[in-house]
């Protein structure tokens, strides 16, 4: 009962401290749900819309007007015409476009004589994922237009060339069949069938966002107390190191399940995003927090001010905002690069998060994660309460 006691006197005393500071608390109760509009309209884009291209038609053919018409309508780009006898090379800069596609001279009569010469598509690098974009979205219209072209040629065909192709073997007859069909491929997609980005993205946004705050507040705890000369009064009283860790991390942690309220709400509602087997998402973001809050609590321990614990929580979360997967997948980034990113909480969040909520995973999936992240938050708290004990001495 006197540990328990002492335990609440902390959080209590850590409480007054958040309320008393309006400021920080209206921050924190705003931050969430504005990041998570943020960030979740941010990526929550799956396709390019509206991009600015420029179409030259060099040709001026039939058949490049045909094809130009068709690509037209496409959502993906916002064509802007130049004039036939423009310059080979476009200045996109000054075009203010992001991609110009050129016909060239001579297309139309390279199509019926068998012939074709190549588009030209020229692309801004400067945006890798848009340049990408923009190429595959141009070969497919180009696709589609030689489909199409391809048909109508067929359909135009005197009855003579059937009658003769009637005479030929029937193996041949078929093979040329099949030549001639389009290859399909039926594929079947998996536990995002919408293929919706955003439910992927969702569990990196909302670990972000927590990270960002419990760890930057956490951290200023004990550096305030050292600041203002009230932690050696703290170290002094019968109370033990791990009340003091204990009291101090629970009206943090009461308030981070706020946080994730706050963020899953608007993920829901604004967003979409649902969320299944609620029980062990929570086990997931509870361990999260935990772990978050130690790693706050153990830089708060370690600085001698505030200004050094918000220097040292900045440089912790830079490399995890790159390197933990919450936005990229893992397995782009080097070995070495990987092994260092499992030692962040928030790559086994997203891993265990996205594994239950995406793919219904069972426990065993994601055990490694939750002990990790256990661990995570023992080592840290163990290592706060062993930097107060050397205050204290």
């Amino acid at each position: 009962m006197r540990s328990l006691s002492g335990i609440l006197s902390v959080a209590y005393k850590e409480a007054l401290h958040i309320l008393r500071d309006k400021r920080i608390l209206i921050l924190v109760i705003v931050l969430p749900p504005l990041l998570t509009l943020i960030f979740g309209y941010a990526f929550n884009s799956s396709a390019i819309t509206n991009v600015p291209v420029s179409i030259q038609d060099r040709d001026m053919t039939d058949a490049s007007q045909a094809f130009a018409n068709s690509i037209a309508p496409k959502p993906a780009f916002k064509w802007q015409p130049r004039p036939a006898n423009g310059p080979d090379i476009p200045d996109l800069l000054h075009e203010h476009v992001q991609g110009s596609l050129i016909i060239p001279h001579g297309w139309g009569e390279g199509l019926k004589n068998g012939k074709p010469l190549p588009l030209r598509m020229y692309v801004d690098g400067s945006d890798t994922n848009t340049g990408d974009l923009i190429s595959g979205e141009v070969e497919q219209a180009l696709g589609d237009f030689q489909l199409k072209s391809r048909q109508d040629m067929i359909d135009n065909l005197p009855v003579e060339v059937f009658d003769m192709g009637e005479k030929l073997p029937q193996e041949v007859r078929d093979e040329f069949s099949s030549a001639m069909e389009p290859w399909t491929l039926n594929t079947a997609i998996l536990y995002n069938p919408q293929e919706r980005s955003i439910d992927y993205m969702m569990p990196g946004i909302i670990g972000l966002i927590l990270q960002l705050l419990t760890v930057t507040l956490m951290a200023c705890t004990v550096a305030r107390e050292r600041e203002s000369g009230t932690l050696y009064q703290l170290m002094v009283t019968s109370l033990r190191r791990s009340d003091i860790v204990i009291g101090k991390v629970l009206p943090y942690l009461g308030l981070s399940i706020l946080l994730i309220a706050m963020a899953v709400a608007v993920a829901y509602f604004q967003f979409g995003t649902h969320f299944q087997r609620l029980w062990v998402l929570s086990l997931i973001c509870f361990l999260f927090l935990c772990c978050s809050l130690g790693l706050g609590l153990l830089i708060s321990a370690f600085c001698q001010t505030q200004t050094q614990s918000i220097q040292f929580a900045v440089f912790y979360l830079m490399p995890v905002l790159m390197l933990s997967g919450a936005f990229t997948p893992l397995e782009q980034l080097p070995p070495a690069i990987q092994m260092i990113s499992e030692t962040f909480p928030l790559t086994h969040f997203c891993h265990a998060f996205r594994l239950v909520n995406m793919q219904n995973a069972e426990i065993g999936f994601i055990t490694g994660d939750l002990l990790f992240m256990l661990a995570g938050a023992v080592a840290s708290c163990a290592g706060a309460a062993f930097l107060l004990q050397r205050i204290q001495e």
